[in-house]
């Protein structure tokens, strides 16, 4: 097992780096720069400005100077936020980030599971279309679409909940955000546990558990849940990514201040360290949670260890 994991630390490695680069050269690359919507300098205060954060310097310098900060954990300055460095805005703006995807992952399995299971129990009858409806909509249906329409019709047309983030000091400000959030992945998370289900009821260890005469709770709780988990447990790393950039939008539609509004503020103002930083560490979080479900799944399944 430590084997396995020294190989997917080692190739995480060289994932990260080139995620630098290409960050990196994207921002860089991108019209305009980050004091061009100040007013009107002189020509010698503004080359004082581009000297101080070494903007003046050729490219390959200031990425080798960027990658040397990384490498004693410095993500440097930020440009428009004068007097923050972007870990201090980071460590401020991820506990909300983090408090946001953790629910919408929490409701998405738990009401996912439930569906996957209540469609596979029942497949090919009425209730399976239904659910396979429903799922199918949840995914054509993307998140800046979601957002707006239960704002417009659960804080406008009924006033149950506030409209954005800002507008209440209670529990109840985080229901449509997560709601938001989570419904896509509810209905990716039904498609794929009733898909398993499915497979793993139609096997043999199953059929003979019920020729023994245990019922059907039985057989669920005992013999087919654990191996119909294994897919769900692989799906959790490309969960948390598309939560992490779902958040994005969703933070910036209800004023949420996560990282999501930092990383929006930070394109539009061209705040390269800003975006550079929070880049890296949405790559970095990736990586460490696909790491973490990979060694996981060698738990569950010896066969990946080998």
């Amino acid at each position: 097992m430590l084997r396995f994991a020294l190989l997917r630390i080692l190739s995480a490695i060289p994932t990260l780096f080139l995620v630098i680069v290409l960050a990196f050269m994207l921002v860089h690359a991108a019209p305009g720069g980050p004091f061009d919507a100040e007013r009107v300098l002189p020509p010698e205060v503004e080359a004082n400005i581009r000297a101080a954060y070494h903007l003046d310097e050729p490219l390959q310098e200031q990425f080798v100077r960027y990658v040397k900060g990384l490498l004693r954990g410095d993500l440097g300055p930020s440009y428009r936020y004068r007097d923050y460095d972007v870990s201090e805005i980071i460590r401020n703006a991820f506990p909300v980030s983090l408090l946001l995807g953790s629910l919408s992952l929490l409701v998405a399995m738990a009401v996912g599971m439930s569906l996957g299971l209540l469609a596979a129990l029942h497949r090919n009858t009425l209730l399976d279309r239904a659910v396979s409806a429903i799922a199918m909509t949840g995914i054509s249906i993307p998140v800046f679409v979601i957002a707006p329409l239960l704002i417009l019709v659960f804080a406008v047309r009924l006033g149950w909940l506030p409209a954005s983030f800002t507008g209440s000091d209670s529990a109840t400000r985080l229901v449509l955000p997560v709601l938001a959030l989570a419904l896509p992945q509810v209905a990716y998370v039904t498609r794929l546990f009733r898909a398993s289900m499915i497979e793993v009821l139609q096997s043999d260890y199953v059929r003979t558990a019920r020729a023994y005469g245990l019922s059907t709770d039985s057989i669920i709780r005992f013999h087919a849940l654990k191996p119909a988990m294994l897919p769900m447990v692989s799906y959790l790393g490309p969960a948390i990514a598309a939560v992490l950039t779902g958040s994005v939008v969703v933070e910036q539609i209800f004023g949420i201040p996560g990282l999501g509004q930092f990383f929006v503020n930070g394109a539009l103002n061209r705040d390269y360290t800003l975006v550079l930083g929070l880049v890296i560490f949405y790559a970095a979080m990736i990586i460490v949670m696909n790491f973490v479900v990979d060694i996981v799944y060698g738990f569950l399944d010896p066969r990946i260890r080998r």
